[in-house]
């Protein structure tokens, strides 16, 4: 590979390629990712309930009809058991994992051991943080610090088109780090800012920039500052896995809680369409006035949407989770095929091509 004279800069294709800072946005990442999962559920059944009275209020929909109302509520209760059974299924699936003879467990026991003894020996530290936020702010802490390593290497390099690039790279990592240790520092423990924060770290563009700095630039620079590199990228390696091993533990948690409101939730809502069957079940309409019917029955009917609100609230955010941190190393899925920040040339199609002519 040879260095290429482009106008891309390192700042380009940051952290925050994908981040905007819209009201919009905003919002959407609250629904997706930071709200409480109980006051979204809670937002979508008014909404629901608010829907109904407000279509009723417009002669939109009607409830005088006893027939009509029986025979939704019994695909209402059908629909319920389905969903409860469905979510059940997802939890015993999760507790699967769980069972494990002694030999499985103890290896796993050692492989997290062993991770936190590397980060152990990487940072110098007696002991990894037990809190998933300390021992991902240590991470980041470590990767600044070995960021200024770099930036003091390259100082004594000779000025050039890969000290610029590495000391650009340099400034984008620290920007990086600061908002991170920023975030992860309010986290609480088991807290979701903890993993907001680092799904919102971009280590795998770093990782990519790195090793490309290292091996495109690598006659460039000098010994001290291709060590630098490589041992930025090793602290790059355990911040990756740091995050993935947190991502797993916090999903598996998030599923169980899921799995335990929906029950809590399902009962209620059986419970509510077998009363609004019993309601209308009589030959002259609904047991309950004309005028508070509407209210009444919009109000079961939301109670028996509940558990399909709160489903879609659990499933937003870890579905966006599992979306955005899909990549494991120098995988960049969000970019085009063809954006940067370095273009990469062929050497080994470049020299078949001329051994050709």
């Amino acid at each position: 590979m040879g260095s290429v004279d482009s106008d891309e800069t390192l700042d380009s294709y940051g952290t925050d390629v994908n981040h905007q800072n819209s009201a919009v946005r905003r919002i959407v990442d609250w629904v997706l990712l930071q709200g409480n999962r109980i006051v979204i559920t809670a937002a979508l059944t008014l909404g629901v309930f608010a829907l109904l009275v407000g279509l009723r209020s417009l002669g939109l929909v009607a409830f005088v009809n006893s027939n009509s109302l029986t025979r939704m509520v019994g695909g209402m209760i059908a629909g319920t058991f389905s969903l409860i059974t469905l979510v059940v299924s997802v939890n015993q699936m999760i507790l699967s994992r769980e069972f494990r003879s002694a030999d499985e467990f103890r290896n796993r026991l050692e492989g997290v051991m062993e991770f936190r003894r590397d980060i152990e020996d990487a940072t110098g530290v007696p002991a990894t943080p037990a809190a998933p936020a300390g021992q991902l702010e240590l991470l980041v802490e470590e990767i600044d610090y070995r960021a200024d390593r770099i930036r003091a290497a390259v100082a004594d390099d000779p000025d050039g088109t890969a000290r610029r690039r590495v000391e650009r790279f340099v400034s984008s990592v620290q920007e990086s780090t600061d908002r991170a240790e920023a975030t992860l520092d309010r986290a609480r423990f088991g807290s979701f800012n903890a993993l907001s924060s680092a799904m919102g770290y971009d280590d795998a563009w770093q990782i990519y920039a790195a090793r490309h700095l290292r091996n495109d630039h690598g006659d460039e620079l000098s010994d001290a500052t291709r060590e630098a590199l490589e041992e930025l990228i090793e602290s790059l390696k355990l911040f990756n896995t740091g995050r993935e091993h947190f991502k797993t533990t916090y999903l598996q948690r998030e599923l169980t809680r899921l799995s335990q409101l929906t029950i809590l939730l399902g009962i209620p809502a059986v419970l509510a369409a077998f009363l609004l069957g019993l309601l209308y079940g009589g030959l002259g309409g609904p047991t309950v006035g004309h005028s508070a019917a509407p209210i009444v029955v919009s109000g079961l009917i939301a109670v028996v949407f509940s558990p399909l609100a709160l489903l879609s609230a659990y499933i937003l955010r870890t579905a966006t989770v599992a979306r955005r941190t899909a990549s494991i190393g120098p995988m960049l899925p969000q970019k085009n095929p063809d954006e940067g920040p370095f273009e990469v040339d062929n050497d080994r199609d470049a020299q078949v091509e001329t051994d050709a002519d």
